[in-house]
């Protein structure tokens, strides 16, 4: 006869197999790096004012055809004053555009032009800087000296005005049934409850007036500069004729891709 004997079972067999290759966790949002910007500008310097003349297309060296708009330059870019921290305690440049007559101005206007040297302008707008200006009073902005082909400028102005518009052409709310019976065509629907909360929260999307808002388009290309003009490939805020800000971008450069870890004490390299 043949003896039966009981074999001990080690704890290894019960033990559960690991894969031999594990997936990779994801890295806590507090230890994952943030591409940031390697190289940035604290000011954007001094720029110039024009108006809008329209939009047309320029074709590029590799023969590409691009859209571009128009900036025209009008008399004026004047710089009427210059402020440095030991004065007015920061650094800024002053500058009028759009030579108008002197009846079209208050006195207080007509005479701070005419301390200055320059004639009287319908707008004036400073451009703040990081360090002290070398601008002198008087002196006029030329384009060409401020922005060549391939700059990259941010452009600033007012959208074209739409007036008191509804909610589907402001915000692009779905409409509702236009028969069967439906009363509520271009309606927003309900905008809250009754009793709780009893109001209307700040900033629910209704009807009202549309557009005329100041808006800076970032980061256009400089296809063409002249004495008269700045010709930029995109589009800019407003309609013909239209005030302009163009200034140098603020950002400039490329991301690192992560390669370095975004840390508070980070230094900023100044362009």
């Amino acid at each position: 006869m043949f003896a039966c004997t009981t074999t001990s079972l080690t704890a290894s067999a019960f033990a559960p197999t690991m894969p031999k290759t594990t997936a990779a966790r994801r890295a806590p949002a507090h230890a994952r790096t943030t591409p940031v910007r390697t190289h940035a500008r604290l000011d954007s310097g001094v720029g110039c004012f024009g108006s809008k003349a329209g939009m047309t297309q320029m074709f590029t060296d590799d023969g590409l055809c691009v859209p571009v708009t128009v900036i025209g330059i009008r008399e004026g870019n004047f710089v009427t004053m210059v402020k440095t921290e030991a004065t007015d305690g920061y650094n800024a440049v002053q500058v009028g555009y759009d030579v108008v007559r002197e009846d079209k101005l208050t006195k207080p206007e007509a005479g701070h032009c005419k301390k200055a040297g320059t004639p009287p302008m319908r707008h004036l707008e400073e451009f703040r800087l990081g360090s002290a200006p070398e601008h002198e009073v008087g002196a006029r902005l030329v384009p060409t000296e401020m922005f060549k082909a391939g700059d990259k400028v941010d452009v600033r102005g007012a959208t074209i005005g739409k007036g008191f518009q509804g909610a589907v052409k402001r915000y692009g709310f779905s409409r509702g049934l236009m028969t069967h019976g439906s009363k509520s065509h271009r309606q927003h629907g309900s905008i809250g409850a009754g009793t709780t909360p009893g109001r209307i929260y700040p900033g629910k999307r209704m009807h009202g007036h549309m557009g005329n808002d100041m808006t800076t388009v970032k980061g256009l290309t400089v296809m063409r500069v002249e004495d008269d003009c700045i010709i930029v490939k995109g589009n800019v805020p407003g309609k013909k004729g239209s005030l302009c800000k163009v200034t140098g971008t603020k950002i400039v450069g490329k991301s690192d891709g992560g390669a370095s870890k975004a840390k508070k004490s980070q230094k900023v390299v100044v362009a």
